[in-house]
């Protein structure tokens, strides 16, 4: 319970607004790193040479959708807490909107995956497919649907596919053109922007509303419901686009959900730090107490137990049907280093997290949570990892042998792009979401429900 009972008294009518200093020079900084090392990556990206940019481009879309799935996180808890229509999320929902704010702005590190002289080392289908439209003599395809269609149902089409031993993906040719891909990408980052902006535009204006009611709050959840097919549409396939898709041949049925996990789990990491942080700094006081630590390290354990049932749930379906296609993800990842890394992956983002986060103690305590917080961070890092750097050297070993024919499971070197990548689209998360908590008040001091969270028990 909270030290004494929250009462409208104690709310100030203004709400709190973030202004420390210590934030702003974190904002200022990191906005500065981020864009001088994205001008940095911008050169290893489209000018170095290949031996840098083609493994820098995994360090890219390794970093990116690391980024993406605590930002879209962020629009799933805000989804959630309007559908459920809960109360005790009340004093934390405006930390939720503001994470999921950040998502468009994350979505611009996104714009090098788009063009084609990074798509090449990334996506082999892609290559073929280009390759095969230039001998139906159409060249800019991806951006005529009409003779995309008509060129995937031709003649020449099949037979060329059929001759370079690329039937399967000739038959995936319905969801896996160049067409279809990109249009995908704008549906993910429109809806989802659109979803994140016109919900907090109306958590917002209750700050300043003079008769605030329930009518926003009815609006919210209307609007939460058919958006949230949205969100899964987008965590689903944006998974299936970005990351299977690095291997054309490989596919599982537990994908999707398996993203979702870690991507829900991570984000309310975020969100339990970033309250203990302001809390620590001597804001949310009176609308904060730690029964809200305790549901949200429920929930992070409820996550974790999540993650690890649709991880093994997706270990078992391919090992039990042991079919080509859908083992050659664990092959490549039970080679060499990377089999190590798999072991740590299960005992250090289940087993360690699981018995701790079951003490009540802890969950309870700011301070504690904040650490297992930061610890299932690092282990969403080795996650992510693990499914995006493995392909790297399977694949530009075997696209590019005359310069990558000697890598086995690594490349040498390559590992300090991947640090700057992440350093590069870790540092314009932060900047983005210091900007949108400092915008506008830390908790929606004039809704209905914020003496209710406040208040809670459980």
């Amino acid at each position: 319970m909270a030290s004494h009972f929250v009462t409208s008294a104690d709310i100030p009518a203004d709400g709190e607004r973030l202004q420390n200093a210590t934030a702003s020079k974190i904002k200022t900084v990191s906005g500065g790193l981020c864009a001088l090392l994205s001008l940095v990556s911008a050169v290893l990206l489209f000018f170095a040479p290949e031996s840098v940019k083609a493994p820098f481009a995994y360090s890219w879309l390794f970093a990116f959708f690391f980024f993406f799935t605590l930002a879209i996180g962020g629009i799933f808890w805000t989804l959630l807490h309007n559908v459920s229509n809960s109360g005790w999320g009340t004093a934390v929902r405006r930390v939720m909107e503001n994470l999921g704010s950040v998502f468009p702005w994350i979505c611009l590190f996104a714009i090098p995956l788009l063009c084609p002289a990074v798509q090449k080392y990334l996506y082999e289908w892609m290559n073929t497919h280009r390759e095969a439209a230039a001998i139906d003599g159409i060249s800019t395809f991806e951006a005529n649907p009409k003779s995309l269609f008509g060129f995937y149902g031709s003649e020449a089409m099949k037979a060329w596919f059929y001759e370079n031993h690329h039937a399967l993906l000739k038959y995936k040719a319905w969801y896996m053109n160049l067409f279809a891909w990109y249009t995908r990408m704008i549906f993910y980052f429109v809806s989802m922007t659109l979803v994140i902006r016109g919900l907090r535009k109306l958590s917002v204006a209750q700050d300043t509303d003079p008769n605030p009611g329930t009518k926003r709050l009815f609006q919210a959840r209307f609007h939460s419901t058919y958006t949230f097919i949205l969100f899964a549409i987008t965590i689903t396939f944006a998974a299936f686009d970005l990351l299977m898709g690095l291997d054309f041949k490989w596919f599982s049925t537990m994908w999707g959900v398996y993203l979702f996990a870690g991507s829900a789990l991570n984000s309310m990491a975020v969100i339990i730090i970033t309250v203990a942080l302001l809390h620590q700094a001597g804001y949310m006081k009176r609308v904060v107490s730690p029964e809200h630590f305790h549901i949200k390290g429920k929930l992070l354990l409820a996550f974790t137990i999540f993650w690890a049932y649709i991880a093994f749930s997706q270990f078992f379906l391919i090992w039990y049907a042991n079919i080509t296609e859908e083992t050659s993800y664990f092959l490549i990842r039970n080679t060499g280093g990377w089999n190590t890394a798999n072991i740590f992956l299960v005992f250090g983002h289940f087993v360690v997290p699981f018995v701790i986060l079951l003490q009540a103690w802890l969950k309870r305590n700011p301070k504690m949570l904040s650490l297992m917080a930061v610890y299932m961070l690092v282990m969403h890092v080795v996650d992510l990892y693990i499914i995006v750097i493995p392909e790297r050297s399977v694949s530009l070993m075997n696209m590019l042998p005359e310069t990558f024919g000697h890598v086995t499971t690594a490349i040498p070197g390559a590992f300090w792009g991947d640090l700057l990548a992440f350093v590069t689209i870790g540092s314009g998360f932060v900047f983005f979401f210091l900007r949108a908590l400092g915008s506008n008040n830390l908790y929606p001091n004039r809704d209905p429900r914020i003496l209710e969270s406040a208040n809670v028990s459980n």
